[in-house]
């Protein structure tokens, strides 16, 4: 048996109940435990004087329950529920789709001179060269069509209405006014 496997069998059982005393939960316990372990593989090479394992995987469990408390205090761990509130809203699919369509639809209005470079990076996804080839004209216009090209349809999407609703209706306050009237 190597040493790696004699330290495990010897001290594990210890080392849980010590984790377990610090962190007041089994997995945590099982994790420090586990951590330590992982440590000792990497360094415990260096360790001289062998009849000093034991407090060296003591101290190491205890400096990694110190590191995990730091940690938790900057960076708490919350149930989903508990913060569920303060998360961002994810726009729906729908609003994304119709953007897309919208910047295709305008994609057709630009310059035949910016619009085939576009098409091909970005809806057939063409690398420079390749478009290059194409085009039969050099990378370096490639790449300044391709910037130009962006550049007025990001110009076109900001001046032209979204295609998206504009006028949101509130149910809640509708039916509280009819319910007052």
């Amino acid at each position: 048996m190597d040493e790696f496997e004699r330290l495990v069998d010897q001290y594990y059982q210890a080392l849980y109940r010590f984790g377990f005393s610090l962190a007041k939960n089994p997995d945590r316990a099982a994790d420090l435990v586990q951590q330590t372990f992982v440590i000792w593989a990497q360094k415990g090479h260096q360790l001289k004087d062998r009849s000093k394992a034991k407090t060296w995987l003591f101290t190491t469990l205890y400096r990694e329950h110190l590191g995990n408390a730091r940690k938790s205090q900057r960076h708490p761990e919350l149930e989903i529920s508990e913060v569920e509130h303060e998360l961002p809203v994810d726009e729906d699919e729908s609003g994304r789709q119709m953007d897309a369509q919208r910047a295709v639809s305008l994609l057709g209005e630009l310059d035949e001179t910016f619009r085939a470079p576009l098409t091909l990076f970005y809806l057939q996804q063409h690398s420079y060269k390749e478009i290059a080839e194409v085009l039969d004209v050099p990378m370096g216009t490639v790449m300044s069509r391709i910037s130009r090209g962006k550049e007025q349809l990001r110009k076109k999407m900001s001046k032209e209405p979204s295609s998206a609703p504009t006028k949101i209706v509130d149910f809640q306050t509708k039916n509280i006014q009819k319910n007052n009237g």
